[in-house]
């Protein structure tokens, strides 16, 4: 291992640029993205409109109106590309503006030398020549070479192939997308974006493919049929319309009707849309979520693994008591000056970071003592829990300090039995408080070596440290709240046992059965079998003395249940379980960057009642997709039917091409403001969580299915009926005016889910008022409107005959409304009963 000195005063190794200087260089070599966005997304994205379905299908309507001498309504056909092409753009732009916020919110940062100082810029303003600061657990940001470090580790692994860890010496080179292990260093930037050699490779780190979601793929079976099926109807009803005689050109028409009923384009719309929006909901609440599907997963959370310190508890640590081994003023002060010495030059960790703190406080001269130079580095070692510092001081002495679990040390450290027990009550006594408890050693040595057992070999325990740590503002109500709502809280910590009981205690996390704590330790998952693990997994809520790499397994040993877990973690050891997590929660403030790359959603403010929150939102955005889901999938049937059946009996045609674009113009802004703008349900987190395994489905949807097919029915039988007695288009108009009245209705039926509408309140919005009062002036015009009318081959019908049809309208959508409530209901009702909700 390279024996490298470190200054006492970390300052710029290097004067770094300017910022006048690196704004001319990157707009010379442009910013620093690895793999740059392809320059033809810009055109899918603008283009994206036109390969809708209906579009395309608007683009075969007109030409056919034209052949069959309809100008006008070929002409109604290209116009209504307009509207409906930019309600595309629209609902595209609005998701791309959300998910464009989110990006600029994770975008990662660098601590980087400009204008002579630290500064935190963006990882895409690197330019070459910065000036680079690295810490472990960082991503590397671009190629650099070293101009000082710490005993600096690099995992060269996802560049070349090769898992061990790379040693760093000065004047090395170090590569993008590598991950720093261990250490601290200075770098100055030698390459950025593609001219790194991930550049050159074409990709920065591969992410891991992601499995779909129930739900999308319950779409995607979902939308797959319904195409399949309305390629067979539209193929029937083309073959329907010549034999009745009809030309090619109306029968062409009457297919392209039925293709745009049909279709369901509206479904990956609305599910991308709500999730982007949902994202962005819940970035302004301290949570950003990198991968999409994890929104809707969130609702199905049934266990939360949360580390205790900075999650649970503030993270800010403090010194609550200082113990040494020996009595007097000197003992006390050589084991602060060790502690001190066992930290970083420059700490940030907030244990460091509280031991120095305390020591200034008792008059230790802290600069003083970092002033000499630390020769070596020891990492942490995360068997025995502690880690050493070797110190060469001004005179040319040289002082090793260590500090860590007490358990670790003593397994290391020569302490005869008298003294062992005393340092085990004392540690005991300060867990019992709540305290969490480090032990300091020390020796004095002629000077450093190669071998850290031999730096070790002559340590003595010092004392101890306790820290104290408060629980975090708001976690009692949120812990009450997951009891509440079904999901189980288990807490992770690196503490003694003893510590880990007390704060247990004092969340009111159940950790106690018939025969005594149910704590486990991390000897206790090394030991287990898997058998043994499965019992500790189904009984443990909290576990103590655990290794960031066993989280790994209590994931796998957890979903093995069938459990969906989200996982917190902030180290480089802590990403396999995030990664092998339903939900990884990476922490946003201690996190390190490798971490948050393997989550799923990162925490800016590291709170246990931010992923509580989160969970309670992702449940309402469940909630609201499947009643925009529900809607649509009630709002087809009759297009679809009306479309189909017409033609089949040799009827004049229900449904034109222009109606079905007037009728997507109402629903495309109902499904994107009503439903996704609905608060949650009061008892969002009194349900148990939704079964993972849960989609659509026609026995989860019966009830939309079942008021679509109503719905239908009344919409075609006043057409064949009034066809009978009045003109063909008062017949159409009174028709349409059921569908269009059926609106309201449907959108308070597909609110309430649970329960008859006339049983649920309102709960009156914004969006739910003006798409209302749209959907009725939309009806009276299209009616009443002699232009509009005209273009819609509508006439307007005798005024008593409204009351008729709004009766009918009425009846058809609210004729199920008594079923609710009952076994197999939608899933996103309010009971409480697993029984009736799945």
């Amino acid at each position: 291992m390279d024996l490298v000195p470190a200054p006492a005063s970390r300052q710029s190794p290097a004067p770094g640029l300017t910022t006048e200087e690196a704004g001319r260089r990157r707009a010379q070599d442009g910013p620093n993205v690895i793999v740059p966005s392809d320059p033809r997304d810009r055109w899918r994205r603008l283009l994206g409109p036109l390969a809708d379905p209906m579009v395309a299908l608007l683009l075969i309507a007109a030409p056919t109106y034209l052949l069959i001498g309809e100008t006008t309504d070929a002409v109604v056909a290209l116009v209504a590309l307009v509207p409906i092409a930019a309600v595309g753009w629209l609902l595209e732009a609005r998701a791309e503006h959300t998910l464009d916020a989110l990006r600029a919110l994770t975008a990662p940062t660098a601590v980087v030398w400009r204008d002579g100082r630290q500064q935190t810029v963006s990882v895409e303003d690197l330019v070459a020549g910065d000036v680079v600061r690295m810490h472990e657990g960082d991503v590397v940001p671009a190629d650099a070479e070293l101009l000082e470090l710490t005993q600096l580790q690099v995992d060269e692994s996802a560049l070349t192939g090769e898992s061990l860890p790379v040693a760093k010496s000065v004047a090395d080179a170090v590569w993008a997308g590598t991950t720093v292990l261990a250490g601290r260093a200075d770098a100055e930037v030698t390459a950025t974006g593609g001219r790194t050699r991930y550049g050159q490779i074409g990709a920065l780190v591969a992410e891991v493919g992601q499995r779909q979601t129930p739900l999308q793929q319950a779409l995607g079976r979902l939308v797959r049929g319904l195409a399949v099926l309305a390629a067979v109807f539209c193929a029937a009803v083309v073959g329907a319309q010549l034999l009745h005689g009809a030309g090619w050109g109306e029968a062409v028409i009457a297919g392209v009707s039925l293709a745009i009923a049909a279709i369901p384009e509206e479904f990956a719309m609305v599910y991308g849309l709500y999730l982007a929006l949902g994202a962005w909901r819940l970035a302004r609440r301290g949570a950003l979520v990198r991968r999409l599907p994890g929104v809707e997963t969130l609702g199905s959370t049934t266990v939360i693994c949360v580390d205790k310190t900075g999650t649970l508890t503030e993270g800010a640590l403090a010194v609550g008591a200082t113990v040494p081994s020996t009595d007097g003023r000197a003992a006390m002060t050589t084991l602060l000056e060790t502690a001190v010495l066992a930290c970083e030059p420059d700490p940030y960790d907030p244990l460091d970071l509280a031991i120095v703190a305390e020591a200034r406080r008792q008059g230790v001269e802290v600069d003083s003592l970092h002033g000499g130079a630390l020769v070596t580095d020891w990492p942490f070692d995360p068997k025995d829990r502690y880690l050493t510092h070797v110190w060469r001081r001004a005179d040319g002495t040289h002082r090793v300090a260590a500090k860590g679990a007490l358990e670790g040390l003593l397994r290391r450290v020569a302490v005869g039995e008298h003294g062992r027990r005393q340092l085990e009550e004392v540690n005991r006594a300060l867990a019992d408080d709540g305290m969490r408890v480090i032990a300091v050693a020390g020796a004095e040595v002629d000077g450093p070596t190669t071998d850290r057992r031999a730096d070790e070999s002559g340590l003595a325990v010092l004392g101890v440290v306790a820290f104290t740590d408060p629980i975090r503002p708001g976690v009692d109500q949120a812990l009450a709240e997951c009891r509440a709502a079904g999901i189980r809280v288990v807490m992770i910590t690196g503490d003694h046992p003893a510590t880990a009981h007390a704060v247990a205690e004092g969340l009111g996390l159940p950790h106690q059965g018939a025969d005594g704590d149910l704590i486990a330790t991390g000897a206790d998952l090394d030991a287990a079998d898997a058998e043994g693990l499965d019992q500790l997994v189904a009984e443990a809520n909290v576990f103590a003395r655990t290794r960031p790499e066993q989280k790994h397994r209590l994931v796998e040993a957890l979903r093995a249940r069938g459990e969906v877990v989200a996982m917190t973690g902030d180290g480089i050891n802590d990403a396999p379980a995030l990664r092998a997590a339903d939900i990884g929660v990476a922490m946003g403030r201690r996190g390190t960057e490798v971490a948050r790359q393997a989550s799923t959603m990162v925490l800016l403010d590291d709170s246990f009642a931010t992923i509580v929150a989160a969970v309670r939102d992702g449940r309402r955005i469940y909630d609201n997709l499947s009643r925009a889901f529900a809607y649509l999938i009630a709002f087809h049937p009759p297009l679809l039917l009306g479309a189909l059946v017409v033609p089949l009996l040799g009827e004049p045609l229900l449904l034109l091409p222009v109606h079905l674009v007037m009728l997507e113009l109402v629903l495309h802004p109902v499904v994107s403001l009503v439903f996704q703008a609905d608060p949650p349900d009061p008892d969002v987190m009194a349900r148990p969580p939704r079964p993972v395994s849960h989609g659509l489905g026609i026995r989860a949807l019966w009830h939309p299915y079942a008021v679509g097919l109503l719905l239908a029915a009344a919409f075609v039988a006043v057409y064949l009926v009034l066809l009978e007695r009045w003109p063909e288009d008062e017949a159409r108009g009174a028709a349409l005016a059921v569908l269009l009245l059926s609106q309201p209705l449907l959108i308070l039926v597909a609110r309430s889910p649970a329960a008859p509408v006339w049983r649920t309140p309102l709960r009156p919005t914004r969006e739910l008022i003006g798409s209302v009062l749209v959907v009725v002036t939309v009806t009276a015009a299209a009616i009443h409107l002699p232009p509009l009318a005209d273009l819609l081959a509508v006439a307007p019908f005798p005024v008593v005959a409204w009351p008729v049809l709004a009766a009918i309208a009425a009846a058809a959508t609210l004729a199920l409304e008594p079923l609710k409530g009952r076994r197999g209901a939608s899933p996103s009702d309010g009971s409480s009963s697993r029984a009736a909700r799945y």
